[in-house]
């Protein structure tokens, strides 16, 4: 799916969003200096693990600042040696390439194959900025969109308190 397929799909299911558009950014920093001020909102950090028998994934969401403990977080979420799926992995399960990957590629997993994790520290926060399957675009949801489309999407939300690396 693309991002503008993705942009129709959510106004199709009266899902509000903001659409910012900029050079392809990799880092907090640079999406911070390139997504326009007035676009206030926590920007998301999302990584795809795997366990050690990669058997079970998960997409985790956070502060793009936050530092996790992959190590710690393993025992949280009952997870041995936790880690980053690799790259054919994640186009895979969610269709999406690293530097990309967003909360919206679970509408890539029909199958439910990836378990949503969310960090308690940004749920309740009213406003994401999330990429739309490319990381040259930038979307500000509320965070009733980004339930919205959970409950679209039939991907139930486990909101854990992620450990930060020191």
């Amino acid at each position: 799916m693309t991002a503008d397929e993705l942009c129709a799909w959510l106004t199709g299911h009266g899902i509000a969003f903001q659409r910012f558009d900029h050079p392809p950014v990799f880092t907090c920093e640079e999406a911070d200096r390139l997504v326009p001020a007035a676009a206030r909102a926590v920007q998301t950090k999302n990584l795809f693990l795997r366990n050690k028998k990669g058997n079970r994934q998960w997409l985790l969401v956070t502060d793009c600042r936050k530092p996790v403990d992959l190590k710690a977080l393993g025992p949280i979420i009952g997870a041995d040696n936790l880690s980053l799926g690799s790259p054919e992995r994640l186009q895979r399960s969610l269709g999406l390439t690293p530097g990309s990957v967003t909360v919206f590629g679970l509408l890539n997993d029909p199958d439910h194959a990836v378990d949503l994790l969310v960090d308690e520290e940004i749920n309740g926060l009213p406003t994401w900025r999330c990429h739309p399957m490319i990381n040259s675009a930038t979307l500000v949801v509320p965070r009733e969109g980004i339930a919205r489309f959970l409950e679209l999407t039939g991907h139930p939300v486990r909101i854990v308190q992620v450990p930060a690396r020191s």
